[in-house]
This record gives C-alpha cells, structure tokens and sequence, in this order.
C-alpha cells in the first residue's frame, strides 16, 4: 500500500485511520480538509486547492483522507489503493456526535484555527451533524458507483464494513512491516 486514499461518509473515522495507516507504512499523511479550509472556515480558492494537493501526491508514498470531488482526478489516478469506511449509519452517526460534542465543549482547533461552535454544530443548517444525515446515503451509492464503473480499474478497493475491519487492517499492516 504505497500510495492509499481513505474514503466514506463524513465522520466515518478517515482522518484517525488516515493517520494510523500513514505512521504504520512510514509515509506522510495528507488531510484533505486541512488543505480545503482556511482560518475563518473560508474554503481555498479552487486552483490553489488543487495544487496544494498536486504538490503532496507527487512522492512515491503517501495516505490521504477525504472525499473531495473537485481533486478527486489527481489522488485517486494516482493512488494505488482506496480504503473504503463503508459503516453503518448508526456507527458514523454516534461518532460524528461524539466528536462534534467533544470539539465543543473542549474548543478544540480542528485545523487553520478552526474551531466548531455549539450554533454551527447543532442550530445551522450548516452543521456537521445535519451534513452526516443528508450527505450519508448519497455518498455511498456515490462510491459503489464509481466502483462498479471502472473508472479507476488501477485501484485495489478495500472496504471495511466494520470499525473492527480498520483495526484488523492495520494490525496486518503493522505485521508486515
């Protein structure tokens, strides 16, 4: 697994596994967010968006989360495999809440000085939360889509359907290495 994408639902857990799979292979990781969202939750200029990314998936090895139509030309043609997170609602649900409480509560930077707030996070229609609920089956038959199709038939697609599939996944990677 030299050059992965991790890919699901938001809140599903990329980043986290994005980080393990990245320090298990030795390789920098490339949080996609980080690159998309400026101080002040204003979203990169498209161009300087897709350069920064160009920039980081240009080595031999990486790990990238994130699920961002607008590059998804660049990562997935030159990704060698896309790690799929394809749990249940439930699961990515209770996660999304867990962290977006967690976040609030605590202040905690997300990235760029950002930070989610007890308004946005549950009184917007801007909020994380409402965002897992209306994006959450769309996204998955999004994938299964562009699976079925062919479109990237270089990829080797490893869905996990569980969060225990992620664990087992990474302890048979840390076994090889």
């Amino acid at each position: 697994m030299d050059r992965a994408v991790v890919i699901g639902t938001s809140c599903c857990g990329k980043t986290t596994l994005a980080r393990q799979l990245a320090e298990a292979i030795g390789c920098p990781h490339v949080e996609l967010d980080a690159l998309h969202w400026r101080p002040g939750w204003r979203e990169a200029p498209l161009e300087e968006f897709r350069a920064a990314v160009l920039q980081r998936v240009e080595g031999a090895r990486w790990v990238v989360d994130g699920n961002y139509d607008k590059v998804q030309d660049i990562v997935w043609a030159r990704a060698s495999d896309a790690v799929w997170l394809n749990y249940s609602f439930p699961v990515v649900f209770g996660r999304a809440l867990v962290r977006t409480l967690r976040r609030v509560f605590l202040r905690e930077e997300i990235f760029n000085g950002n930070r989610e707030t007890f308004r946005n996070a549950f009184l917007s229609r801007g909020s994380i939360l409402w965002w897992v609920i209306t994006t959450y089956g769309r996204r998955r038959r999004q994938y299964r889509a562009v699976f079925v199709s062919g479109a990237f038939p270089h990829l080797r697609v490893t869905e996990l359907r569980r969060p225990q599939d992620a664990d087992r996944v990474l302890r048979a990677i840390r076994g090889a290495g």
